[in-house]
């Protein structure tokens, strides 16, 4: 499709409008509910969604796997365990309990999963550690579950609802520190694009032609995992943005060349969560917002699984 990027940037601005339209709250303070609210809500759906997709993208590289995805690793489980290791240690403490001290704690579980990876990065085949990353994060799932049982009624309701995930209540702070972690993984891997492309074909291929395996990786995985890490702790664990994206992007584009895979794979990451959070927010209850990116991408998922049998 030779004009995939003036509709995608189209559909980007008629879904952000169309998010900052829905949802409760017009009437005399909608003013200040749109600037607050919606608008904080809007961004926050855009950057994770961006940030998520570019991560998926690069493992999907990485590994050569079409179902590859940041959380496939381990990252969010690792985010999960800190939260739930919060919530147990300060039980029904309202005082000290916070979004912010479960967003803390559940970044420090991802970023502590990423190191790790980054390590061992360096040192296993990409299938083995692709193994590696599925068995942390049913370790890390399995942990959780366990801390639960232990933790206080107050502290399980944050946790579930940060669980549940959701682009809403995110301060200025925050949304910065999330605009920044995009900005430093995109930098990271429009620095890493030539070794992306290199690496489809096989890593014995990199390695006869010369090409920096241990860096394409390590590069590739500071990038999502710094990204995924940050999305995480402030917006819980979402998933099928990182999968779903990235095929779509290689459809519009007609290439797997990274240079025009990359920024299509941004600008669909973010319309699928926008369109998430529009869904969520149609209901006078919103829905979590892990659960309709779920509706949004399962059907996708299993289109494309059919399709692949195909062939």
């Amino acid at each position: 499709m030779k004009r995939f990027g003036p509709i995608l940037c189209i559909a980007l601005l008629l879904l952000a409008a169309l998010d900052l339209l829905t949802g409760n709250g017009f009437g005399p303070v909608g003013g200040v509910l749109l600037w607050n609210l919606r608008l904080p809500r809007m961004l926050t759906a855009l950057i994770a969604g961006a940030s998520l997709a570019l991560s998926g993208m690069q493992m999907q590289a990485l590994f050569r796997n079409p179902l590859a995805d940041p959380h496939i690793m381990g990252v969010s489980g690792g985010a999960g365990l800190g939260a739930a290791i919060v919530a147990l240690a300060l039980g029904t403490s309202a005082a000290w309990f916070s979004g912010m001290s479960m967003a803390l704690a559940a970044f420090g579980g991802a970023f502590l999963t990423s190191l790790l990876i980054v390590v061992l990065s360096t040192r296993l085949r990409s299938t083995t550690l692709l193994i590696l990353g599925v068995m942390l994060g049913f370790v890390f799932s399995a942990l959780s579950s366990i801390l639960q049982y232990s933790a206080g009624e107050e502290s399980l309701k944050l946790f579930y609802s940060w669980m549940a995930g959701s682009f809403s209540g995110t301060r200025p702070v925050e949304l910065a520190i999330m605009a920044a972690a995009l900005l430093t993984g995109l930098v990271l891997a429009v620095w890493n694009r030539k070794g992306l492309d290199i690496i489809l074909f096989g890593e014995n291929y990199a390695s006869f032609s010369g090409a920096p395996l241990r860096r394409i990786r390590t590069l590739s995985m500071l990038s999502a995992s710094l990204m995924t890490g940050i999305v995480t702790a402030f917006c819980g664990p979402l998933g099928f943005v990182g999968i779903v994206a990235p095929h779509l992007s290689r459809r519009l584009s007609g290439s797997s060349a990274h240079a025009k895979v990359l920024p299509a794979t941004l600008a669909t990451g973010a319309c699928l969560s926008l369109a998430a959070d529009i869904l969520a927010n149609l209901w006078p209850i919103p829905l979590p917002a892990g659960s309709t990116l779920a509706l949004i991408g399962i059907p996708f998922i299993i289109w494309y699984l059919c399709h692949a049998s195909e062939h």
